[in-house]
């Protein structure tokens, strides 16, 4: 089956079981929006539309850390900046200068917005604030919510890495004051991972941050692939051998790896196998006859209680994934459009 149609399927599966929003939620539409643009699908475009113009006053919202996902967040900024829905200039604006005065540590990483006191910085946030003040600047030719949103992708980095392995832990001072959990969080990797596509996608090739994110890009990139497992997949713990094949994270993954070699980032010959053998390791373990899917861990921020909050056996055991977990379904349609791009036109169902 074409990857592009299975991207819809689980779009729509995704659609049939829940109603799509949070920031997973508006992953998925992002994920439409692409598999829209792999091949100019004008109708599934206009769908799009009609999802994102939903947002906000026809979706019921609860709290969030990041008020942006009111209006659609990460997928109604690029639409703005590919210049599909110019009618919501103002709507992208307004909460980008929201992000811009956000609650930040004493480093400069925006921190819990309902805690600031505490400090509390996440790997997750990378994703959730990098593309959009990128998507936003460069559509509304603001030049400091593309240097925001750099900076915050490079701070998120620079906190988090673990230089004896070149990966990223996930969060700091949520099992106490100056203490970093102790995991290697397959989504977490990707969480500081996709920030980190986003910008050697899209940033202007004579941008003064380009250096360092295809640096820091390369450096993940290198670090996350001798982790991949036998059929494909990376781990919840991704350097723990016994940890259960997550599918999120390996999405994740494989959407920079994507991206990456369609930008000359990184080496085909080195990626481009382990790129493939992904995808495929993503239709056999993940994807469902029906389009439901597996093997995507549930919402995970410092799991565990007393002395086992934030080690690797909470983030191993503690959070077990179930069917039709909803963090999946935008990584795996990420995946697939990547996989279109590098000429994978069937997939086996």
């Amino acid at each position: 089956m074409n990857p592009l149609v299975m991207s819809e399927r689980l779009y729509d599966h995704y659609e049939s079981i829940a109603e799509v929003k949070h920031y997973y939620g508006l992953l998925a539409i992002y994920g439409l929006v692409l598999t829209a643009e792999a091949t100019n699908n004008e109708q599934l475009l206009e769908r799009c539309k009609a999802i994102l113009r939903r947002f906000p006053d026809q979706v019921e919202h609860h709290r969030y850390n990041f008020p942006s996902y009111r209006i659609g967040g990460i997928p109604k900024a690029y639409m703005l900046f590919r210049g599909h829905m110019p009618e919501c200039e103002a709507q992208v604006r307004e909460y980008a200068e929201e992000m811009m005065t956000a609650a930040r540590d004493s480093k400069g990483i925006m921190s819990h917005p309902h805690k600031p006191e505490e400090e509390l910085i996440w790997i997750d946030v990378a994703m959730a604030v990098t593309p959009y003040l990128l998507f936003a600047g460069l559509a509304l030719g603001e030049q400091r919510y593309i240097d925001e949103a750099a900076k915050q992708a490079f701070l998120h980095y620079e906190e988090f890495l673990n230089e004896e392995n070149g990966l990223l832990h996930q969060c700091k001072n949520f099992v106490g004051p100056g203490l970093y959990s102790e995991d290697h969080w397959g989504r977490g990797n990707g969480w500081g991972y996709i920030a980190l596509t986003e910008l050697v996608n899209h940033l202007p090739d004579d941008s003064p941050h380009r250096p360092k994110a295809e640096k820091y890009f390369r450096d993940l990139s290198e670090a996350l692939l001798p982790h991949q497992s036998k059929r494909g997949l990376w781990r919840q713990e991704i350097p723990f051998e016994y940890s259960y094949e997550e599918t999120s994270g390996t999405g994740l993954i494989l959407y920079g790896y994507g991206c990456g070699m369609r930008r000359g980032i990184l080496d085909k010959d080195v990626y481009l196998e382990p790129f493939r053998r992904g995808v495929a390791g993503l239709n056999e373990v993940a994807i469902n006859d029906d389009f439901s899917i597996e093997n995507s861990c549930p919402g995970c921020l410092c799991p565990g209680e007393g002395d086992e909050k934030g080690t690797v056996k909470a983030y191993v055991t503690l959070k077990l994934p179930y069917r039709d977990e909803p963090h999946g379904f935008g990584p795996l349609m990420f995946a697939l459009v990547e996989a279109y791009k590098h000429g994978i036109t069937d997939l086996p169902r």
